[in-house]
């Protein structure tokens, strides 16, 4: 790959800076473009753990509710496991709530509660890879960073026509990320961070891209190529595995529902669930009491690496388990939980 015109370059940076200080986006984590005080590493950590896999307009509501109930990562570090789960719950991908939850209580026992300042110190905190570590650098504390996440990585792709396909092209995305972002005596780390994600997420779209829009358009080879969504280049998706099985939905008497712990390693672990079986380790293999047990109908959910379908029964009794009004447990099950416990209850 040959180093990128640096003329080109500089004209980009500055097309795309000028464009991100009229139309930046006004975030509860974020400083005005130009700002003199930089963001709060406890919220931008946050909301960038939040976005990975999700959009800015689901994440937002769990980010305020969040820095209300715990306003600082020491809060947060203190907040007992199942009330962090609970309050997760629909955001998807489990293991980064366990990740947030360990990684607080790092920054509150082993950093004073201060997050390190670094891209190394960072990276070293429970839960922290190289994008989330990146962009805490760069947009709380000023460090030129490389953020590279699917945004700038499809921004990458376009303006310089990379047909390496992902995965496979990702470090040359990254070098090209790297060759363009600034110093930061010539641009804000953090303004240029966001910038790129504003471009990425708002701009140049997987589908449909707004090139009519777009400050870059002018600079990119790949609508000058031809239609900018054949960038990034992919190889052909594998069809997604699936996997069957049980899910119990017991309402006692007073009309509440019975809940198991999900073992704190794996699919969904530490969170509150219904007792399952027959699709993940570590479950029981039945139902958690006799019943009269009654089929209450199928649900189908998708998880990144396999689709799942549970047929749902039902059964009125009492068992060992973790009980909760059902109010109260539509709004802490995970998405799949919820979606039985609708059916369950309708049938």
């Amino acid at each position: 790959m040959s180093p990128p015109d640096s003329d080109r370059l500089a004209a980009i940076r500055s097309a795309l800076m000028d464009w991100y200080g009229v139309h930046a986006r006004d975030l509860p984590w974020r400083m005005a473009p130009g700002s003199a005080e930089r963001a709060d590493p406890y919220r931008v950590w946050l909301s960038e753990v939040m976005l990975q896999q999700t959009t800015v307009p689901h994440a937002t509501p769990y980010f305020q509710a969040f820095v209300t109930r715990w306003p600082t990562v020491g809060a947060l570090a203190a907040a007992p496991d199942e009330a962090v789960m609970g309050a997760w719950a629909g955001l998807g991908y489990y293991a980064r709530a366990r990740n947030l939850l360990a990684c607080a209580q790092a920054v509150a026992r082993d950093h004073g509660g201060v997050f390190p300042d670094t891209e190394d110190g960072l990276r070293a905190l429970p839960g922290l890879g190289a994008y989330t570590a990146a962009a805490v650098a760069a947009i709380a504390f000023g460090r030129r960073a490389v953020v590279v996440d699917g945004n700038v990585e499809r921004v990458m792709a376009r303006l310089f026509t990379v047909d390496t396909p992902l995965p496979k092209g990702r470090p040359e995305l990254r070098a090209l990320a790297d060759a363009l972002t600034p110093e930061p005596e010539t641009f804000d780390p953090g303004d240029w961070a966001q910038a790129l994600m504003d471009l990425g997420s708002r701009i140049c779209r997987p589908r449909s891209p707004l090139c009519g829009q777009c400050p870059l358009a002018g600079d990119c080879q790949a609508r000058a190529s031809g239609p900018p969504e054949a960038w990034p280049k992919k190889l052909a998706k594998v069809p997604k595995p699936r996997r069957e099985g049980l899910v119990w939905v017991l309402v006692d008497k007073a009309g509440r529902v019975g809940l198991v712990k999900r073992p704190d390693k794996g699919l969904l672990g530490g969170m509150l669930g219904l007792p399952t079986s027959g699709w993940d380790a570590g479950e029981a293999s039945g139902p958690p009491v006799v019943a009269d047990w009654v089929e209450a109908g199928t649900v189908r959910h998708v998880f990144t690496h396999f689709e799942l379908e549970l047929e749902v029964m039902r059964a009125e009794g009492q068992a060992d388990l973790i009980w909760r009004e059902v109010a109260e447990a539509e709004a802490t099950l995970p998405t799949v939980f919820r979606k039985v416990l609708v059916r369950a209850l309708a049938a």
